[in-house]
């Protein structure tokens, strides 16, 4: 008797040791992230609808994975504001860096970033390409950072007789995608997510494409034959009820009127085309790459873009304005247990969310300075109830507001424009001055931020609002 109540105890142990093991092993882990920036792709991808000649079945894929935005606005219209602007959650109004030429790690500490705060919740946290301006980053904050992408072995194709017009540079490559600094640095991307880790992960990927000059391999230009191009829509005229400062930022006998006179501006969209088929490639490649690996079931992917760009809509060209163009951009999010296949959120969201949203799913602190607003609401149901506005920001004082059927547009000088995007979603009639719509332009002020600092001077010691400065970047 006493043998059998020894061997019934005993197994009784070993099953609630066993048990014990097994809900270890089954308790959720942390999630991983898998950070995808892009350089310079406005809202010119398929599933957005806003170019009809557009091919990118790779970001389309990625946003039937999960949930994407398609009222997405970037917090500047510049690379070097819109980057440290999300990743340390405090605002170009707030920080003073508007522009290319302010160094931001003046402005940001160390400890303020995101990728600092994931470091120190235990992550290992890994970078290549372009996540900070010009790939501006500080050590500190990277557990490793892959630099070696090179690019200086690129040859223009003997199809190309120049570099473009004037500012406007594009020309086809006889080089082959493995040649591109983008191609490599997914491959770094795919090389992290094949390897064993003993600790969750924050993998931020950064595509330069489609950066200028577009200048991709010619196969991508073949993608989109000249005589099939069409130009975007546009009108002559668009900036004759636009204040003075739109049009100072326009510069309409600037680009355009380069453009125009060349009479290549068909060929510069085809360019622009070509070179984000090349970096949807490249998604695809690193899209691939996660769900074959080991990660798939546990990793968060956040897919963004800096900003928007024109291509002579309001007789403008590249960033540098407060324009739906400009301010528009990709937004993808897939999180496991959280957002359903194929959603689609129509709720206006900045980029300063992506901030605290990484935080809360990583069930990483989110430290008090942030200031934009969690979307994991939306995530989990992209009807959600929303009360915030989209707020994008160009130099001290120039703001630009986005609800869900407005933008409304306020410069320093006092200068406004408001567009109705049920009737106008091109932004052709400016309604600011109707008395009818006082009302909506309180509504939308309210937005406005309350900070709006100086200038931080530029890498010369003065504010940096060089255009010269700019076109370089």
């Amino acid at each position: 008797m006493k043998r059998r109540e020894f061997l019934i105890n005993s197994l009784a142990f070993w099953a609630t040791v066993r048990t014990g093991v097994a809900g270890a092993a089954a308790a959720p882990a942390r999630p991983n992230v898998l950070f995808i920036a892009v350089d310079d792709l406005n809202h010119w991808v398929g599933h957005l609808g806003r170019n009809p000649q557009t091919k990118t079945p790779n970001i389309d894929r990625l946003a039937k994975l999960g949930v994407t935005f398609t009222r997405a606005n970037c917090a500047a219209p510049v690379c070097n504001p819109s980057r440290a602007a999300l990743m340390s959650g405090l605002r170009a109004s707030t920080t003073g860096v508007y522009d290319n030429g302010q160094d931001w790690k003046l402005a940001i500490p160390e400890e303020q970033t995101l990728t600092t705060q994931f470091l120190k919740a235990g992550y290992n946290v890994f970078g290549a390409g372009k996540i900070y301006h010009s790939s501006d980053h500080r050590s500190g904050e990277w557990t490793e950072y892959f630099e070696k992408s090179g690019g200086g072995n690129l040859t223009r194709h003997p199809s190309a007789s120049d570099d473009g017009v004037g500012g406007i540079k594009f020309y086809p490559l006889e080089n082959p995608d493995e040649d591109m600094p983008d191609y490599k640095v997914v491959s770094y991307g795919i090389e992290k997510l094949n390897q064993k880790h003993d600790k969750p992960f924050f993998l931020a990927i950064g595509l330069v494409k489609p950066h200028m000059p577009f200048s991709v391999p010619k196969k991508y230009f073949d993608m989109f034959p000249l005589e099939a191009v069409e130009l975007p829509p546009h009108r002559e005229n668009d900036l004759d009820d636009v204040p003075a400062a739109g049009i100072k930022m326009a510069k309409p006998d600037g680009d355009h009127a380069a453009i125009l006179k060349s009479g290549r501006w068909k060929d510069a969209v085809q360019a622009y085309l070509a070179t984000i088929a090349f970096c949807d490639a490249q998604v695809g490649r690193l899209i691939d790459g996660l769900q074959r690996s080991a990660y798939r079931d546990n990793t968060i992917i956040c897919f963004w873009s800096d900003h928007g760009w024109h291509l002579g809509e309001k007789s403008h060209w590249r960033k540098f304005a407060l324009w739906e163009e400009t301010a528009r951009t990709v937004f993808i999010w897939s999180v496991p247990g959280l957002t359903k296949p194929g959603g689609i959120c129509g709720r206006p969201v900045d980029f300063m969310s992506i901030y605290p949203t990484l935080c809360d799913l990583a069930g990483v602190p989110k430290p008090a300075h942030v200031e934009g607003h969690n979307i994991r609401p939306l995530l989990a149901d992209p009807q959600a109830p929303w009360d915030h506005a989209a707020v994008t920001t160009f130099h001290k004082d120039n703001h630009s507001i986005r609800d869900e059927t407005w933008r409304y547009i306020r410069y320093a000088d006092g200068g406004e424009e408001l567009y109705n995007h049920n009737s106008d979603p091109y932004e052709w009639t400016n309604l600011a001055k109707e008395s009818r719509y006082a009302r909506v332009k309180a509504a939308l002020a309210r937005f406005v931020p309350k900070i709006n600092a100086p200038e931080r001077p530029g890498n010369s010691g003065v504010p940096a609002q060089s255009r010269a400065r700019r076109e370089r970047e």
